[in-house]
């Protein structure tokens, strides 16, 4: 199980991905989580929605809650 110190990590690791990608187009985001990431194409563009459409505070709580109930993978199998 992923615990909340890994966050910072992944936060970084996304950001170096990202670092070069044109953070407006979701198709480039999603090439980068394909690529160099090794998502499936639904599962980068899944994360990508839930990014935007969510964002940060209700995933932040949403992270909390999943490791408080140690939820690792969820329903849908990703």
């Amino acid at each position: 199980m992923n615990t909340a110190e890994n966050v910072a990590g992944l936060v970084e690791e996304y950001r170096t991905l990202f670092e070069d990608a044109d953070v407006g187009s979701s198709d480039s985001l999603e090439t980068v989580l394909v690529r160099d990431a090794e998502w499936t194409p639904e599962a980068a563009a899944h994360l990508l929605r839930l990014a935007t459409h969510y964002g940060s505070f209700m995933l932040r709580n949403a992270l909390a809650i999943s490791l408080a109930l140690d939820i690792e993978d969820g329903e849908l199998g990703f």
